[in-house]
């Protein structure tokens, strides 16, 4: 049996970004990152409020080191779906200790299909096509769950991780529940 693929977001399930500003939470280390995906963006930002020439502050990323050993024990093919894309091999997989990991690339133009459905929930149906998922993401709504179970031939586990906690040993347990009780 082809093991299930568990699908990985970034900010929310490994980065708590919603934590209460200057309260890293526990077991939490905090890195400063400079993505060029985010430098870009934040330098058309601070272009469009005329301040071309101000330097781009680093993002402030929360990460837990325990998630990496504890993600790669989990009975999944590990997957980032992260708006980082091939970015989160570059800088979050190393302060974790993943290894490279495939990732989900998104289109440039991203449209909401409606109804309350999370604009990366089509993209992922597609991606899987048809194998069984988990998705780990802080968006993740009841929409998103019916969606997939109308669009989507295998099992699928839609699992929202609250943004100000991160992954926690509970949601831990419920992935390797759901993995193993597939026929």
């Amino acid at each position: 049996m082809v093991r299930p693929v568990l699908l990985v977001d970034v900010d929310g399930p490994l980065n708590p970004y919603a934590a209460k500003p200057h309260r890293r939470p526990e077991g939490y280390r905090t890195h400063r990152l400079l993505t060029p995906r985010w430098e870009a963006a934040e330098r058309r930002r601070l272009t469009e409020w005329g301040l071309p020439n101000r330097p781009v502050k680093p993002l402030r990323v929360w990460l837990n080191p325990d998630h990496g050993p504890a993600l790669t024990a989990l009975p999944f093919d590990l997957v980032w779906a992260t708006t980082w894309e091939e970015e989160a091999n570059a800088y979050v997989a190393p302060l974790l200790g993943l290894p490279e990991l495939p990732f989900i690339p998104w289109p440039p133009q991203r449209t909401e299909p409606g109804d309350g459905v999370f604009w990366k929930t089509p993209e992922i149906v597609a991606w899987a096509k048809g194998r069984a998922f988990a998705w780990v993401d802080d968006e993740i709504t009841e929409a998103d769950r019916t969606w997939v179970k109308d669009h989507h031939d295998g099992p699928a586990l839609l699992h929202r991780i609250e943004p100000r906690y991160g992954l926690a040993v509970d949601d831990f347990a419920v992935l390797t529940a759901w993995a193993t009780g597939l026929d």
